[in-house]
């Protein structure tokens, strides 16, 4: 009977999962439809083709906001079986009220699970191809930039003129022995520059006393020259791919890479690890959820207490985020502003079960 029991609370989790899953779905695309539209209004493309990247880029953001799909499935399943009076099912089995929260646990780590092994992968890679095909309508198309072993390399087009960029190293907001390579719109060269220190904060790059080797001639210059560049010290440093159009793998790669040019990786080890913990963080979601509704007096509507766990997680969602802030600005470690919400929300939830297991 009890074999019985958790395949049916299981299935009806599940069930509920899924249609929260395409709500948001659906919202989702509603939303962003519109924004891609006005993306593409200039655009000679097919009118099919913002439907068809609205739809690439859906299955992210559904994972951003699934610890609050998770949640609401939870109220939503015990208010169903409280109004049925299934609950009554879990007391003539002789079994107490921490059986559902550890059913629903369970389920909630095995689909964290399930999210890290199969959807993260498919959702990332329908990101590479969302990115891809913007990339083909955006300007900043001709943009690019690489990473490599021989540093940093980038390909910009000031005024009709084309600028193959070689810088070997980057310190604070400078590039370091930066070999610069001017040609016109056809590809002849115009001049090399050679620059032992670029300044890159701003859009406007000053270019140190530099070198510069034109019609066989090289001539040092005492003082500074400005170019005009698509790029920065903000945008050097983003991947121009959100962290979420790459597998765990790639992460992986793209921080060797970063390692080896001295770069920060603070948002891959931080995105990495908000991936790796997402099955912890869900069963703790679910098990703060089940313990409100756990609480449901029957003086109280159950509005009451849906939107009383929509609050919390809203909160819980800042929380996390602020502590991500801190990670990021080096104010605490990375690991500690992922850790330190899950065990405060562990202890939270564990206080919460001792409670709910004396009733």
């Amino acid at each position: 009977m009890i074999k019985k029991l958790d395949k049916y609370f299981i299935n009806l989790f599940l069930k509920k999962v899924l249609m929260i899953s395409l709500i948001f779905f659906s919202l989702i695309f509603v939303l962003t439809i519109f924004e891609e539209i006005t993306f593409f209004g200039d655009t000679q493309s097919a009118f099919y083709l913002p439907f068809l990247i609205a739809i690439l880029n859906v299955p992210t953001t559904l994972l951003e906001i699934f610890p609050f799909v998770i949640l609401i499935s939870a109220q939503i399943l015990f208010i169903e079986i409280t109004k049925k009076k299934e609950n009554e099912l879990i007391k003539v089995n002789n079994l107490n009220n921490l059986y559902l929260i550890k059913l629903l646990t369970i389920c909630s780590f095995t689909l964290g699970i399930l999210i890290i092994t199969v959807y993260y992968p498919i959702s990332s890679k329908l990101k590479f191809i969302y990115f891809d095909i913007k990339n083909v309508y955006s300007d900043d198309g001709k943009y690019l930039k690489h990473f490599n072993e021989n540093g940093i390399w980038i390909k910009d087009e000031i005024n009709n003129e084309i600028f193959i960029i070689n810088g070997q190293s980057k310190e604070g907001s400078f590039l370091n022995d930066v070999f610069l390579s001017k040609f016109d719109s056809d590809f002849n060269l115009i001049e090399n520059i050679f620059a032992k220190k670029i300044d890159i904060s701003s859009n406007e790059w000053v270019i140190e006393e530099p070198t510069l080797f034109k019609d066989n001639q090289q001539t040092k210059l005492n003082g500074n020259i400005i170019i005009n560049s698509h790029f920065n010290i903000d945008k050097i440093n983003s991947t121009f791919r959100d962290l979420n159009s790459f597998n765990l793998f790639q992460l992986i790669d793209i921080k060797k890479e970063n390692m080896l040019l001295g770069y920060s990786s603070q948002d891959i080890d931080l995105h990495y690890l908000k991936i790796l913990t997402l099955p912890i963080y869900l069963s703790i979601i679910v098990t703060i959820s089940s313990i409100i509704m756990l609480n449901i007096k029957r003086d109280q509507p159950y509005i009451f207490h849906v939107l009383l766990g929509i609050t919390l997680s809203v909160i819980i969602y800042y929380i996390n985020n602020i502590f991500n802030i801190f990670g990021l600005t080096n104010t605490i470690p990375v690991s500690l502003s992922i850790f330190f919400p899950i065990i405060f929300l562990g202890i939270v939830s564990i206080i919460g079960l001792i409670r709910i297991n004396e009733k």
